[in-house]
C-alpha cells in the first residue's frame, strides 16, 4: 500500500505543477501578437480564423465587447495600433486561449487560437463568433 500511496502523490504534484506551469508560463506578445496573410472564414482543430466587413471602427467597437469578457485581459496592441491580441483563460483549469484582431481597412481579420493541446472543442469559435453577434447586434 505504501508504493501505491506514493505514486499517487508523485502523480498529484506532477499534476500541480503541470496546472501552475499552465497558469504562470509567459506569454510572448512576438510569438502571439501576429495574424496570418490572408485569413479568411475558418474553423481550425485549435482556434478559429474570421475575417468580417463591420467599418472603419469596427475594432474600437469590438474591444469594448471583448474587454468585457470574463477571464480575458489585452497582451498586446491598442486600438489605435490597429491591433490588438487578447489572452482569455478557461475558468477551471486556466488554460489560455489568444485572440488577435486587426483592423484591415473595413474589415476585421481575427484569429483566435489555443496555445496547450491540439483541439479546443470549439471554445475558440463559439467566442469569437458570440463577440460578432454581440457586435451586429449592437450596430
Amino acid at each position: 500500500m505504501g508504493r501505491i500511496a506514493m505514486l499517487i502523490w508523485i502523480l498529484l504534484l506532477l499534476a500541480v505543477i503541470a496546472l501552475g506551469y499552465i497558469r504562470l508560463a509567459p506569454s510572448d506578445p512576438a510569438v502571439w501578437h501576429q495574424v496570418p496573410e490572408g485569413i479568411g472564414n475558418l474553423d481550425l482543430a485549435g482556434g478559429v480564423e474570421r475575417r468580417v466587413e463591420v467599418g472603419a471602427d469596427g475594432l474600437a467597437r469590438l474591444d469594448r465587447i471583448i474587454r468585457a469578457t470574463p477571464r480575458t485581459r489585452v497582451l498586446a496592441g491598442t486600438v489605435p495600433e490597429g491591433m490588438v491580441t487578447y489572452i482569455t483563460r478557461s475558468l477551471v483549469f486556466g488554460f489560455p486561449d489568444y485572440t488577435t484582431v486587426h483592423q484591415a481597412g473595413d474589415a476585421l481579420e481575427i484569429y483566435a487560437r489555443l496555445r496547450f493541446g491540439r483541439s479546443d472543442l470549439g471554445v475558440n469559435r463559439a467566442r469569437v463568433d458570440q463577440w460578432l453577434e454581440t457586435l451586429n447586434q449592437a450596430g
